[in-house]
């Protein structure tokens, strides 16, 4: 396969080893892994609060900044997609299957089993249960993605490098990232993607799994997973080949239409107005309590501390762990626009949809939690959903929808995956090989299902945790990079 870099052969090597590791000795494995990851929530937490806080402060300087009016890309370029579909593809990317996977369970976790600081089963819990969940898939993720994401597509298209990550580091280190340490920055990338791909495709056959054994008694274990893996690899191989402007733009174009008939159903059938009522109060306790949240380290209670480890800091080095893959998508389809438009759309946008979406499923679980008609809270997180449909009118409808929605989720995610893998590994290639993407499909697939064969989906995750804390360094160089960049940029400006 012509056009292959070494960042393709070493990343699959590491891979081997990982995912031999895991099936060979899945209880080590995770031993190990978990060590790590409690070592680097535990030492590092402060520094990913920061992080985090720092990427939404930059985002919205672009916003109003003299930079916002440069263009991502040379001065005559237009947006290769339509605003609806550009937005459609930036949510389908980002979070997408996450929303469906843990759109009730996490705001009736936060109510009824583990509150962030409130009594469990209150009001205040209540409230407070929301005000978290919109953290935890807001601003904060979306100005890293945008931030990222807007590095890459500055570099890309506007100064002609290729579509790499360590491409966009040659204003501070020069001609060495076009050597080993290039390299090393890649095949970090990949990996980070690779496997953090490889996790979602777990839990959304682990999910689909769940929505069929409850609506058609599918059974539930490796040989179901198996087939769904195998059927959705196939689809989103499919996708894939066809190329982005038509695989991934369409099927961006459906999940958002699904996921709005989706929420519609849930807004009119559940408790529309506390649904409403709750997205009100608690979107402005939100950005009321904003700046508390994002620097809130419980130094001096455990209990709490201990929730932020699980809670917060867990999400802050997962959607790092993710930032390869969903910014280089975000980048690749952003051509043509303005760093204030591309700021303000990646950044508002989808953390609008995500607050109506938590509070719409969120406010639904609680209420029938609080009402005792079933005990959702006693379920495992895919299950959830489900049982709160169940409760509805028109259950077997919107479980059928909810599952087709995963589905979608599920195969965009996993294509826009292969896309962004296939231009990492073909030294940053606009139009990566068919050939390539067909191949890290089947990996992504086979990881997914070796890790699912041996429960060792949560040594997974622990392993992107740890992953992430070496790339949110790059990410720091990321920025001052483009910072200098531009400022170079404006300076011959000036001059001229």
């Amino acid at each position: 396969m012509k056009n292959i870099s070494k960042v393709f052969y070493i990343t699959i090597g590491l891979i081997i080893l990982a995912v031999g590791y895991g099936a060979l000795a899945p209880e080590s494995f995770e031993a190990l892994t978990t060590r790590g990851k409690s070592f680097v929530s535990t030492s590092f937490g402060w520094y990913y609060m920061l992080l985090m806080s720092m990427m939404l402060l930059i985002s919205i300087f672009f916003i109003f900044s003299p930079y916002g009016k440069i263009r991502l890309g040379k001065d005559t370029d237009r947006p290769e997609f339509s605003l609806i579909s550009w937005l459609a593809m930036l949510f389908s990317a980002g979070m997408g299957i996450g929303l469906v996977f843990y759109g009730a369970a996490e705001p009736l976790s936060h109510f009824a089993t583990s509150p962030a600081t409130e009594d469990p089963n209150t009001n205040a819990a209540f409230k407070e249960s929301l005000r978290q969940s919109f953290f935890h898939w807001g601003l904060h993720v979306w100005a890293m993605y945008g931030v990222i994401a807007l590095t890459l597509a500055y570099f890309q298209f506007r100064k002609g490098e290729p579509g790499l990550i360590s491409a966009t580091l040659k204003p501070i280190f020069g001609k060495r990232m076009e050597g080993p340490w290039g390299v090393l920055v890649d095949v970090l990338a990949v990996f980070a993607t690779a496997f953090g791909v490889a996790t979602s495709l777990g839990f959304g056959a682990v999910q689909i799994n769940a929505g069929l054994n409850y609506l058609f008694g599918f059974e539930i274990g490796i040989f179901s997973q198996f087939i769904i893996i195998a059927v959705v690899t196939v689809l989103f191989v499919a996708s894939a080949w066809s190329g982005l402007s038509k695989g991934i733009k369409y099927l961006s174009n459906l999940n958002l239409i699904l996921a709005l008939a989706l929420l519609l159903f849930v807004i009119v059938l559940g408790p529309t107005l506390l649904i409403l009522n709750m997205f009100t109060d608690s979107f402005g306790g939100y950005l009321a309590n904003i700046i508390q949240m994002s620097f809130r380290t419980a130094p001096l209670n455990s209990s709490n501390r201990e929730w932020l480890d699980m809670w917060t800091i867990f999400y802050w080095a997962w959607w790092i762990s993710w930032a390869p893959f969903v910014s280089m998508f975000i980048a690749r389809v952003s051509k043509g626009r303005t760093i204030r438009e591309f700021m303000i759309g990646v950044l508002v946008v989808p953390t609008l949809l995500g607050a109506i979406w938590f509070s719409s499923f969120g406010t639904t679980a609680i209420d029938i939690q609080k009402r005792g008609i079933a005990d959702l809270a006693s379920l495992s997180t895919e299950l959830t959903i489900f049982e709160m449909f169940n409760t509805m009118p028109f259950s077997f409808i919107i479980s059928l929808f909810a599952i087709l929605l995963i589905a979608s989720f599920f195969i965009t995610s996993a294509d826009s995956a292969t896309f962004v893998l296939g231009m990492q590994s073909t030294n940053g290639s606009l139009t990566p090989p068919n050939s390539v993407k067909l191949t890290w499909g089947v990996i992504q697939s086979t990881i997914a299902l070796i890790l699912l064969s041996v429960n060792g989906l949560t040594a997974l995750q622990n392993t992107i945790i740890i992953a992430a804390l070496p790339f949110s360094f790059i990410m720091i160089v990321m920025v001052i990079s483009l910072f200098k960049s531009l400022n170079d940029e404006t300076k011959v400006k000036i001059k001229k």
